[in-house]
């Protein structure tokens, strides 16, 4: 969604998580279906930047076929996860509906186990068109759907197509993420710019990437710790590779994020596709100069790509409108000349895998140097693979930034440093190990 949205996406801002189980004393009744004509008042929904121009565009239109007012209230982002998190705590202070980002829902729904109104049965019908991976980010761990997914994180390879020239790499030949350490050291040998920017030092970087497109998370499905996986040592391993090739510009935070790229001193960026609004519009300059290919695969064959970042909808348990609340939260994210209109006026990837099938997702980018980038990104994102979060994953990403430097940076043993920051997890959470 908006640059500060995207800086979340990479881990630059933790999730604010207070303690305790607000959001009332028993749980609110699941949202349902009502007739449109029978629908009225008023419902008040929370957002911010683009996400909140979106929904005020589209209210208007909700307004006209239903007796309904709608308010959308921009309460900035820098507000957002602090004011929800406080509202579920208290039990009173949220609106009829709000945005909540897709890494932040599991840890709502830990915390706050009755603060969201369950959507299963209501939504039931539309699992089939959604995003599996932000699906399972938006149930609870017995399969309750809680939020609505919205915007999409597919990941992918964003490369510069000047720098792989000169070095004489051909993308379509970057097929895992071997053949991308080698075509790095190419570049880096052609170019003097190293392959891309990751916080080695104080984040988990790449490791959740890699682990998710291994069809592995920080939990098991049952919910027990899987931190020390194998998936986990293979990540820990591509990351280490990359960084004794010299290939990782170690950079913290966003804004060095995006100079590191604006300035031309790395060739790629591994990331979500909403880093195509970043390029057009932080980097106008440097139009023609990109491209897009699917995420390299850890193993021949593997999957090529993985979530970063993306929102949902969800009603809180203290809506004075639930039914209205659910309407129009199902007519912004369940129909298809809606979700496009967001991904052309707002930059908001579907998570709805319907409105993919538009012919906005096949054209050609101007940007890109007329490379249908979407079209790839639309392939991929019902490729994502599902991975468990539970409410505890802020907690084991936590424990991770401390493995990754270790390992990385400081050669540490990656099966007793995994071993330990299992034991560390099991100790902190309660959890068992898998």
């Amino acid at each position: 969604m908006s640059l500060r949205i995207r800086a979340t996406a990479v881990g630059l801002a933790a999730a604010v998580v207070l303690a305790g189980c607000g959001g009332g004393t028993s749980p609110a009744a699941p949202v349902k279906n009502v007739d449109a004509d029978k629908l009225n008042g008023e419902i008040t929904v929370w957002s911010w930047d683009v996400a909140a121009t979106a929904l005020n565009r589209l209210a208007e239109d909700f307004e006209k076929q239903t007796d309904v007012k709608v308010k959308v209230v921009d309460i900035g982002y820098d507000n957002a996860a602090d004011k929800t998190s406080v509202g579920l705590k208290s039990g009173n202070g949220l609106p009829d509906v709000v945005t909540v980002e897709t890494q932040q829902m599991q840890s709502y729904i830990g915390q706050f186990p009755k603060g969201f109104a369950e959507m299963t049965d209501a939504a039931k019908k539309y699992e089939d068109d959604m995003d599996p991976s932000k699906w399972a980010a938006s149930s609870s761990q017995d399969g309750k759907l809680f939020g609505l997914p919205w915007d999409a994180g597919t990941a992918g390879l964003f490369y510069r197509t000047d720098y792989f020239d000169e070095a004489g790499v051909d993308p379509e030949s970057v097929e895992t993420w071997d053949d991308l350490i080698e075509a790095g050291k190419k570049v880096k040998k052609a170019t003097g710019a190293k392959l891309l920017v990751s916080d080695v030092s104080g984040s988990s970087s790449l490791v959740p990437l890699l682990m998710q497109q291994q069809g592995a998370g920080y939990f098991s499905q049952d919910g027990d710790i899987t931190l020390d996986s194998p998936e986990a040592k293979k990540a820990l391993d591509i990351v280490k590779r990359l960084n004794d090739a010299g290939l990782i510009h170690n950079e913290k935070g966003w804004d060095a994020l995006v100079r590191a790229n604006k300035s031309g001193k790395v060739a790629t960026e591994a990331t979500g596709v909403w880093w195509a609004g970043t390029l057009t519009g932080e980097m106008p300059e440097l139009k023609g100069k990109f491209g897009a290919m699917p995420l390299p695969a850890v193993e021949s064959g593997g999957a090529r790509t993985a979530a970063n970042g993306g929102s949902g909808l969800a009603i809180p348990a203290q809506a004075k409108n639930p039914d209205a609340a659910w309407a129009f939260t199902k007519f912004v994210l369940t129909n298809t000349d809606n979700q496009v209109s967001m991904m052309k006026k707002d930059g908001l990837f579907p998570a709805y895998l319907p409105a993919l099938k538009d012919e906005f997702f096949s054209a050609d980018q101007d940007y890109f140097g007329g490379q249908p980038i979407y079209e790839m990104f639309a392939e991929q994102t019902a490729e994502i693979p599902a991975i468990a979060y539970t409410e505890d994953r802020s907690k084991a990403d936590d424990v991770m930034k401390t493995v990754v430097p270790g390992v990385v940076l400081n050669g540490e043993d990656p099966d007793e440093e995994l071993d330990a920051a299992a034991d560390q997890l099991a100790g902190t959470t309660g959890r068992k190990r898998a």
